[in-house]
Order: structure tokens, then C-alpha cells, then sequence
């Protein structure tokens, strides 16, 4: 909300004299001085009402339009007609338009008793009347009470939440307020029983409400509304009919407050602040859900897994989705976790998390906010629920690295069986992929073991002509460049990659060759794989079927995970294996050298 309240007071005479006596300096001798037509007030934070809100201040331009009260019998007829033309000339253009206005009777002094009766007319014409009051600047009466409801109809405005004309919420607000009932509806029986209730009052409100104020709050709905209470509890009718009620009554300023705790603005929408709240990324540096954020997701899990089967199906996908503008995940969704028929499970579900946060953590941060993280978990922003790494360039320097989560490109050429792989990792047979034709997913992620800890892996499908047509990013924690066992010939497409990407060594790379259950093909003149991958002390070629046995895949991908988790030790290895193999081969040499020249000097000795 913006911090100030821009106050015009428009009207004939009288106004002058409005402010100096809000400002506390009383009606001012030889009538009003010069001044400026605006009043800058700062907004009071008034008690009224049964649940104060304190809170920043918004700023707008209600017009106080100040009706001169006059003792003629046309005044009335005079002032209503000035009203209409001003209306229709100013109010309803821009930039007036939908601005909120306090019609105003000035100088009640003059006259004995109220003349509100011929003020109900022409509020009844123009929505755009918030209030009406009397004044008199003369005798102090509602001079602070007339600021007061101007500010209040720009910080709590009446008609973005409610049509006088048809006597209910406008579609915008009932939607929010629906949303928000959903939010806080953690047993999802469609009812809010008093634990939730309390916890819904507590959140917005900062106190739960007394066992007797709840029990008479219940008896209101009762009366008022059929199905309002089911089983001693709020439904959704009651509690929009509550909220109907408080603006009804002029206590308009209880549903903003509930509104603004969740994240809605003035347009009744969310504000990008609730939404994206800052969260700085460094160069190098990933994004991950900490304990904090994987405890709230996993509530919503068990909160929409009614059957308690540890799956989500279908219908309780949908649930979840009913507090998002859109559905979140699209339909690639079953190529990159594991699910079965259409359900999703808790290790599905979890990873799915961890890939968004991973990929793109601004979506992330708006997917808690709309299932209203910081309002459920009393946090400031839903960026409490993320971690950033540190630098990658660290975790080299170090030797190891405090990711949770690695990313595996996968990278070679068209038709080398990169699908397959990442469909595999996710536990599926090359049948089991052929229902998914239609869809095609270019990430994958699942867990993996790695020296007892469990780690997420990504794996991301990589076109290596576009590697080499273009600079794409090819960072990740680990490289995997794959080529078909059976034609050899793809292999040099991976070698070409390795040499412009990876050959700094900054990146641990494992070659794979696809396809291994079929024959070997010929190799074209040159280096043959292993050759290429002991030349440039690279391990050698991985193999991997999808038709192979399952220890045999999941070798591979625990391999690459372990490589991404400890870079340093893949190099190690090769170089410690390298250096142990030529002092073998030395230590053969020499006793080969030695023998022979034991067999010569023997022979020398017998010819003497």
C-alpha cells in the first residue's frame, strides 16, 4: 500500500475553514486565510472496530465534496443539481473516475436537526458516495471524523468489494475470499471448524476470538443464511456472507484486512511483491527448497491426499490446482517424475518441486505464494523457504560440494537414445515410454544415492548440433555425451563437444554408449572411443541399454551423481589409476630389462 492520503476539498464556502481546525488551530479570526486547494493528511490509525489493523498507508484522491447548507427550501434542489453536473463533467473521466467521495454537509450549526433524508436520494444515484456527514468547523462537531472517513474511503474503499445496486459481493472480491476459505480449510470438509477459524483469526487479526464471540458468530449465519453452518462449522456461504455483513455495516476495513494478509492489493488481485518477494541469485550460485520449504509442500501433499494413499490422483491434483489462476505443472509433468496412471506420488511430487525450484525459482516463489506460504506459515515472504548455494567455483576450490540438487546435461546426436536414457532413470523399460509419444520432456529428475546421502539429480536433454551450431550455457555439475554403440560414427559429434565445452577439465564428463545390447558397429579411421577417452584421461565409455538389466542403468546414473557430488575425485581417480599403471608397466619393463640381461651375461660366460 502507498504511504500517504491526497484529500481534495471541493465546494462552496466553508471548506477553508475545515483544515486549520483538523490541524488543531480552531476557526481562524477575519475568516479563512489563503491556502492551496489539496489536504496532505497521514492516515491515524483509528480503533474502531472489533480488530484495529496497523499497517502501511495507501494513497488516493477522494474528493470531499462540501455541500454549503443553506436556510432556503430550494437549497437542497440547488446543491443536488451543482452535484450532478460536477459528477458528469469530472467524476466520471478520467482521472477522477472511480475516485471515492465524501458528500459533506458544512456549517450544521446554522441549522436545528439533520436534513440526511434529502441526502439519500442522490447517494442512492451515485455509487461513487461513500458516506455522508454533517459538520461544523464552528463548534468542533465531526470535523475529525470527516478526515477520518476520507481516509478510510481511499485505504478501505467500498466499491471494489461490494454493488450497493445488487446488494452483494462484486465477482473479484467473492473469488478472493474464496480462494482464502480454501486456503484456510486445512481438513478440506468444505467447512472451517473453530481450530481453523481461530488459527484464520489469529493469522489476520493477530488473536483468536473467545469461545462465546464464535458461538455467536455462528448464531448470526444461522439466521441469516440456509447451509451457513454445517456440523458446527463455517462453510463457504457463511463465510462470505460474514464478510457481506461487515461491509454492509460499514465495517468495510475487517475484509481489506483479511484480503491484504493474503496478498491482495487494491485491484483484488495479488501484488507482485507477495508473489516474487526479492531474493538475490548470484552469478554460480543455484536455488533449493530448505526443511522449511519441503515441510510446507508436503502439508499441502497430506492436506490433498484424501484417500491417504500416498498418490495424488486426479481429482486431488485438481483440488490442489483450485488456489492457482492456472494449473502449475503442465502436461510434460509424468515425463519428468515418477508417476503411474495418472498419479502422482509424494517422491514425484517432491521432486517436481525441487525442478522448478531448481530451473526457475522465480515460479516458485509464486506457486508458494498462491498457496499462501507466508500467510500459513506466519513467515514475511515465501523466500524463507529457499537457499541459495554458494558459488560453484567455491565448491571446486574445496574439493566437494553442499548442493543437494545436480544438474546432468545430457548431450549427443539425433537418434542416440537420450529419451530412453531419461526416461529410464525415472525406472521406465523402452515399452513403458511408448505411451508417452505424444509428449516430449527435455528434463528428468529423480534421487540418488551417493556415498549415503540422497541426492537430487537433473538430467537435461541436450541437442549436440546445438551445442556446436551455437553458445548455449553448457555449465552443469556434470556431463554426460552419449553416442550409439552400435554406429561409432556418432561419436565424433561428442568428441567435438567435449573439445569446445568441456576440455578445461572444469567439468567432470563421462562418455555412455547407448544401445549396448546391440552389436558393435565398425569404427571409422581415427581414435576409437576408449582410445579417445585414455588420451585425454577421461574415463572409459559407460555402457547402457534400456533393454539391459536395471543394475546395469542404475550404475550409470548413481556414477554421474557421484562424479557431479565429488568433481575432484573423478580426476583423482583417473590420475591416481594412470599413475599406478605406469609403475606397473615400469616395474615390468625393468624386470623384463633385468632378466635379459641376466639370460645375455650367462650366455657371455658359457662361450669363454
Amino acid at each position: 500500500m502507498k504511504r500517504d492520503v491526497r484529500i481534495l476539498l471541493l465546494g462552496e464556502g466553508g471548506k477553508d475553514v475545515a483544515d486549520p481546525v483538523a490541524r488543531g488551530r480552531g476557526v481562524p479570526r477575519g475568516g479563512p486565510s489563503p491556502r492551496r486547494g489539496d489536504h496532505h493528511s497521514r492516515r491515524r490509525h483509528s480503533g474502531e472496530g472489533a480488530h484495529p489493523h496497523r499497517g502501511l498507508l495507501s494513497q488516493g484522491l477522494p474528493s470531499v465534496q462540501k455541500r454549503s447548507r443553506r436556510r432556503r427550501s430550494s437549497g437542497t434542489r440547488f446543491t443536488r443539481q451543482m452535484w450532478c453536473v460536477w459528477c458528469m463533467t469530472c467524476l466520471r473521466r478520467p482521472p477522477l473516475r472511480r475516485v471515492p467521495i465524501i458528500l459533506v454537509g458544512n456549517k450544521s450549526d446554522l441549522r436545528p436537526g439533520s436534513s440526511m433524508e434529502a441526502v439519500l436520494p442522490i447517494m442512492s444515484q451515485f455509487p461513487e458516495i461513500e458516506t455522508c456527514v454533517e459538520c461544523s468547523a464552528k463548534n468542533l462537531r465531526n470535523i475529525s471524523e470527516l478526515f477520518y472517513y476520507a481516509q478510510k474511503a481511499v485505504l478501505h474503499p467500498t466499491a471494489p468489494l461490494y454493488d450497493p445496486e445488487a446488494k452483494q459481493l462484486r465477482p473479484a472480491c467473492a473469488q478472493a475470499l474464496t480462494r482464502i476459505f480454501r486456503l484456510s480449510d486445512q481438513d478440506l470438509d468444505q467447512a472451517l471448524s473453530d481450530e481453523e477459524l481461530n488459527a484464520f483469526q489469529k493469522s489476520c487479526f493477530g488473536h483468536p476470538l473467545a469461545p462465546q464471540a464464535l458461538e455467536d458468530v455462528k448464531m448470526v449465519v444461522c439466521k441469516n443464511v440456509a447451509g451457513g453452518v454445517r456440523d458446527d462449522r463455517l462453510t463457504l456461504d457463511g463465510f462470505l456472507f460474514l464478510n457481506t455483513l461487515f461491509i454492509q455495516r460499514g465495517r468495510h476495513e475487517t475484509t481489506w484486512t483479511i484480503l491484504r494478509r493474503f496478498g491482495y492489493g487494491d485491484t483484488l488481485e495479488l501484488t507482485p511483491d507477495y508473489l516474487v518477494p526479492p531474493l538475490h541469485v548470484p552469478p554460480g550460485c543455484s536455488t533449493e527448497l530448505n526443511h522449511l520449504g519441503y515441510q510446507f509442500v508436503q502439508r499441502v501433499f497430506e492436506k490433498h491426499d484424501q484417500d491417504h494413499d500416498g498418490c495424488l490422483s486426479s481429482a486431488e491434483l485438481e483440488s490442489f490446482f483450485s488456489v492457482f489462476p492456472a494449473a502449475p505443472w503442465g502436461p510434460e509433468l509424468p515425463l519428468e517424475v515418477c508417476a503411474e496412471a495418472g498419479r502422482l506420488s509424494l517422491h514425484g511430487y517432491l521432486c517436481q518441486w525441487t525442478l522448478v525450484t531448481y530451473l526457475d525459482v522465480r515460479r516458485c516463489l509464486e506457486h508458494l505464494g498462491y498457496l499462501g506460504y507466508p500467510t500459513l506459515c506466519e513467515q514475511d515472504s515465501q523466500a524463507h523457504a529457499i537457499t541459495v548455494t554458494r558459488e560453484k567455483r567455491l565448491d571446486q576450490e574445496k574439493g566437494q560440494t553442499q548442493r543437494n540438487v545436480l544438474l546432468c546435461k545430457v548431450v549427443g546426436a539425433r537418434g542416440v537414445g537420450k529419451s530412453a536414457f531419461l526416461q529410464a532413470f525415472l525406472g521406465r523399460s523402452l515399452r513403458g515410454t511408448r505411451e508417452f509419444v505424444e509428449e516430449r520432456a527435455i528434463y528428468a529428475i529423480n534421487t540418488v544415492q551417493v556415498n549415503g546421502q540422497e541426492k537430487y539429480l537433473i538430467l537435461c536433454e541436450v541437442s549436440a548440433d546445438s551445442l556446436l551450431a551455437t553458445a548455449p550455457d553448457a555449465t552443469c555439475d556434470v556431463a554426460c555425451l552419449m553416442f550409439d554403440g552400435s554406429d561409432p560414427g556418432s561419436f565424433a559429434l561428442c568428441a567435438s563437444v567435449y573439445k569446445r565445452h568441456y576440455m578445461d577439465g572444469q567439468t567432470p564428463c563421462l562418455f555412455v554408449s547407448s544401445k549396448a545390447d546391440l552389436p558393435e558397429g565398425i569404427s571409422p579411421p581415427g581414435l576409437s572411443p576408449t582410445e579417445f577417452c585414455r588420451r585425454h584421461r577421461l574415463p572409459a565409455p559407460a555402457p547402457f541399454s534400456c533393454v539391459g538389466p536395471a543394475k546395469l542403468s542404475a550404475a550409470v546414473f548413481t556414477r554421474l551423481a557421484a562424479m557431479a557430488a565429488f568433481p575432484h575425485l573423478a580426476h583423482r581417480e583417473l590420475h591416481t589409476t594412470s599413475f599406478w599403471l605406469r609403475v606397473t608397466l615400469g616395474a615390468i619393463g625393468a624386470a623384463i630389462t633385468a632378466v635379459l640381461s641376466f639370460s645375455l651375461y650367462r650366455a657371455l660366460v658359457k662361450s669363454r
